[in-house]
């Protein structure tokens, strides 16, 4: 008996991370178009494929690739995997193109993205909570560090049937704005301190300056979240936020990569929505506040211009 053909499936904003989970589907067979940037497009039309570093291996795995946004056309899902600070314009540019019967996937940082999407797309979106470490190597060329789970929203279960026929490791959850936020919470004790040490996990969890400070920054996020309303499980979240260092000790935040490529990051959608929406809430997250305004000042030393 033969197997049951694999949806289409877009890859819109294929960074790191979705170039891995496209990479991850179409290495099991279904047909992946990735929406990215002009140079990892070329690279992948010219070389055949996407340079696939994972699982022990490095192959060729083959892809579609476009710069763009009607790449997500015709497709039954759509991986949203642009920054944050792009979700409204992303989401803007690819509504035209989609029709009503494709699922969004929210593969984003952040705890609102895939309620922003739904405001300006006609289908069905759903948030995903992501737990991997990976990094562009070079252009066309991704490599995975650590991890690769999934957390889905309990809503959109044909999304978890997609990724385990792939092999990833998915849980659903019926409580995913939890599950959003523990990210969330998990993403500002380590982005800022990596970016600003320029330090991969492991020697952030073995400093004893970075043990005193996480606790803080967990501590300021957890009491917005209660202020929200929103359930988080507070049993042994600081021992699971460090079991991620532990993890992928090799690994540096998307904020540090991109403070090194001189791009813009997402700390206004980390430690910087902290501290926004503990002001709207009355809660004081002095730690996060300070945390969001180096990176920034960061950012300023080190972006490029542009070209």
């Amino acid at each position: 008996m033969s197997a049951a053909p694999w949806p289409r499936v877009a890859v819109f904003g294929a960074g790191a991370v979705g170039c891995y989970y496209g990479g991850m589907l179409a290495r099991a067979g279904a047909p992946v178009t990735l929406v990215g940037r002009p140079a990892h497009v070329e690279a992948i039309r010219r070389s055949g494929g996407l340079q696939f570093e994972a699982l022990g291996t490095t192959q060729r795995v083959p892809v579609a690739a476009t710069t763009e946004a009607a790449g997500v056309a015709g497709t039954d899902f759509v991986l949203f995997c642009v920054k944050s600070g792009d979700t409204d314009d992303g989401a803007r540019a690819i509504a035209p193109h989609l029709w009503r019967g494709a699922t969004g996937v929210s593969l984003q940082n952040g705890v609102d993205n895939a309620a922003r999407i739904r405001r300006l797309v006609d289908a069905k979106v759903i948030a995903a909570v992501v737990y991997v470490g990976c990094q562009m190597a070079g252009p066309g060329h991704v490599r995975h560090m650590g991890r690769g789970d999934l957390v889905i929203d309990a809503r959109g279960p044909e999304v978890v049937v997609l990724f385990e026929r792939a092999g990833v490791k998915c849980r659903a959850s019926g409580n995913v704005d939890g599950e959003l936020w523990e990210k969330l919470i998990a993403n500002c004790a380590y982005n800022a301190l990596s970016a600003l040490s320029r330090q991969p996990y492991g020697p952030i969890i073995a400093s004893s300056w970075s043990r005193e400070l996480m606790p803080q920054v967990v501590a300021e996020a957890l009491a917005v979240a209660r202020a929200e309303g929103v359930r988080v499980d507070e049993q042994g979240l600081l021992e699971r936020v460090l079991a991620i260092g532990a993890a992928m000790p090799g690994q540096f935040s998307s904020t540090a990569q991109d403070i090194g490529l001189g791009k813009p990051t997402e700390i206004d959608a980390l430690n910087g929505y902290v501290a926004r929406r503990g002001a709207a809430l009355g809660v004081a997250a002095p730690v996060n506040r300070t945390l969001h305004a180096l990176v920034k000042l960061l950012e300023l030393g080190t972006a490029k211009p542009a070209s």
